[in-house]
């Protein structure tokens, strides 16, 4: 018969083991889907920076009073010079080759400026490592409640 200390700590250790696993399935993707929301108060100003395959679609857009936008993507992608916009732009393009999307957003106007962004971004490298160190906690997780069925620690 197993103890309750050693059934809790199978399920927890099985959760966790489980949420590593399908977060590593879903990290291993070629390309992750992003769908982004963000807003800048007046006069402050962002830097973005999107790591994308080749041929990855990126969109991108920006409502908001007047605001500076210098975009350069690699290859022989879309690439915007430091320029002043008003009211509204979208931004849809594609990387020509593997890199990174440099974007830097400047506030000028006088109003939050919203900005609505899907692209398609290649996983990083420290969130595969992340999921195997969850998986290795369920692991010593479910060691432990293991070892308390063998042996129960003096004081428990």
């Amino acid at each position: 018969m197993l103890a309750v200390r050693t059934i809790i700590g199978l399920v927890v250790g099985s959760l966790v083991i489980g949420l590593g696993a399908f977060a590593l399935v879903n990290s291993l993707a070629p390309t992750i889907s992003m769908n982004e929301n963000f807003i800048i108060s007046p006069g402050a100003s962002e830097f973005f920076t999107i790591p994308a395959p080749k041929d990855a679609p990126q969109y991108m857009m920006i409502v908001g009073d007047s605001f500076d936008l210098k975009l350069t993507s690699p290859g022989d992608g879309l690439s915007i010079p430091n320029t002043s916009y008003k009211k509204e732009l979208v931004l849809d393009w594609s990387h020509a080759e593997d890199g990174q999307t440099i974007i830097v957003i400047q506030n000028t106007g006088a109003s939050e400026l919203e900005i609505v962004a899907n692209t398609n971004q290649t996983p990083d490298p420290f969130g595969i490592t992340f999921d195997f160190m969850v998986i290795t906690s369920g692991v010593v997780i479910l060691g432990f409640s293991l070892g308390f069925t063998l042996r129960k620690p003096k004081g428990f």
